[in-house]
């Protein structure tokens, strides 16, 4: 079983690729659970057709401590396994505790024993490295293979450098690798070439370029994703794209994160062809 995290600057549309690559993975016959690690639980909003799932913590809050696995996992499109992670009430507790209990649970309840044949297991997490919390699927060996979803955007570059801070700092200790960034696209100037060179200088590969799109918003409003919603649009053939490229992927790596002056300086470059 492949463990797979997937980080990003909050509001880069993380829970959304992550969706619609999971989709494209279950279209090619991948079995897949989707760990939602946001307190928001919309992490398998369309896998599920816009079911609002119960969360772990709200399951426990409300059931105490004697729960089986059907009551905090649900099947999804594909034949999916969504579970969302949920978090404590707002401006109440750390948020990053709900993504401990919640492995913690799926580990103790058997969600990942070879019964299960689960060939992926996906924890989308909420934005950056920011505490020991979100941190814990690459500081535990949850996850072992990370992609960083970013753009051509100041910030979001930013926090996808940050990130290989984070796996770099855990990759001395364990075997978490960093398998490279997805661009989804904000229709910056030169943004694909300069991702490419971005990932070149951290010492990994572009796995994707995801052009931006608004059936992506469509399949959203429609509570699907694109290869459900519509599977001939060209946007689901570019999810199917980088489920492929994720799948086939063999380049891992300790990523070497730049210095603040290199990254807008990349930023100044690039900006300056397109002028």
């Amino acid at each position: 079983m492949r463990k797979i995290a997937i980080y990003g600057k909050g509001g880069i549309g993380k829970s959304t690729t992550t969706q619609n690559t999971v989709a494209g993975l279950a279209e090619m016959g991948k079995k897949v659970m989707v760990v939602g690690c946001d307190p928001k639980a919309d992490s398998t909003r369309l896998l599920l057709g816009g079911l609002a799932q119960r969360s772990v913590l709200d399951t426990l809050r409300e059931e105490g401590e004697e729960v089986d696995l059907a009551d905090i996992r649900r099947g999804g499109f594909g034949g999916t396994w969504c579970v969302e992670s949920g978090g404590p009430e707002p401006g109440v507790g750390c948020a990053g505790r709900g993504i401990i209990t919640s492995i913690n649970m799926l580990e103790s309840l058997g969600a990942y024993e070879a019964s299960e044949k689960l060939d992926y297991a996906f924890y989308d997490v909420l934005g950056d490295v920011v505490c020991g919390g979100f941190a814990m699927p690459i500081r535990d060996g949850k996850a072992e293979e990370i992609y960083i979803v970013c753009s051509g955007e100041m910030m979001a570059m930013y926090a996808a450098n940050n990130i290989c801070k984070g796996i770099r700092k855990y990759a001395e200790s364990g075997t978490v690798r960093l398998g490279g960034l997805i661009c989804n696209s904000r229709n910056v100037d030169n943004e694909k070439e300069m991702i490419q060179e971005l990932a070149k200088m951290i010492g990994t590969q572009m796995i994707y370029f995801v052009p931006r799109d608004n059936d992506v918003q469509r399949a959203e409003i429609n509570r699907k994703t694109v290869i459900e919603w519509n599977p001939e649009a060209p946007q689901a053939q570019h999810y199917r794209n980088l489920a492929q490229a994720i799948d086939g992927n063999q380049m891992f790596v300790v990523p070497n994160p730049l210095a603040i002056e290199q990254l807008e300086q990349l930023l100044l470059d690039f900006g300056l062809l397109a002028a």
